[in-house]
């Protein structure tokens, strides 16, 4: 129980900042890229290339590159409240392409609608954009979800602790199988959960 209170802990907080991070992010990419709201090539090129260079490196390595930086915020490089500096800087990114795609599908008609009834730009995405991408986006949170599952039990491998740390510490260091198991199945449970909870929720935003 105190690894999935810890997995929980690192899910959730790490998606709550990512997320606050990541839909802004996400939304800039849409209003400055050639065809979108307000255009600037410039900003675009440098957020998607920053955005690029994080996606491109795998997790395992960003936990190692960002020690310094987790040591400077949180004081320590080890434990559930660490793992998170790293969590974050893996999920916003993730998070931003999710939104840039999910927004990037509604049709080019509503951008027209808005522009034709005089709405800025803030008016735009608060009252077209967003409400129409809104069940594609709560399937990219639940993806997003999903992924940090599987980045804090990565963590667990350098002591960030949670489910992936019981796997390694008390079933693969000491062969027992049966908590390797056990852990499997812990996580299939939550991932299905998470899966079904992000599909109602998208269906009946959708009105299915």
């Amino acid at each position: 129980m105190q690894s999935i209170n810890e997995t929980i802990y690192m899910v959730f907080v790490s998606l709550f900042l990512g997320t606050v991070i990541g839909v802004p992010l996400g939304i800039f990419l849409v209003i400055t890229r050639s065809n979108g709201v307000k255009p600037n090539r410039s900003a675009f090129a440098i957020l998607n290339t920053t955005i690029n260079i994080f996606r491109s490196v795998p997790f395992i390595i960003l936990l190692v590159a960002v020690t310094p930086l987790t040591r400077l915020i949180v004081g320590q490089t080890y434990g559930s409240t660490a793992a998170i500096v790293p969590l974050v800087l893996y999920i916003a990114p993730f998070i931003a392409r999710l939104v840039e795609t999910s927004v990037l599908d509604v049709g080019p008609g509503i951008i027209e609608l808005a522009k034709s009834l005089g709405c800025n730009t803030y008016q735009t995405i608060r009252y077209f954009l967003f409400p129409e991408a809104l069940a594609s986006l709560i399937l990219a949170l639940t993806t997003a979800t999903i992924g940090l599952i599987g980045a804090t039990a990565m963590a667990g491998t350098i002591g960030g602790g949670g489910i992936g740390s019981l796997a390694i510490t008390y079933g693969y260091e000491r062969f027992n199988t049966s908590v390797i198991f056990l852990t499997v199945v812990i996580l299939v449970i939550i991932v299905q959960l998470l899966q079904s909870l992000g599909n109602r929720l998208a269906k009946k935003l959708r009105h299915e």
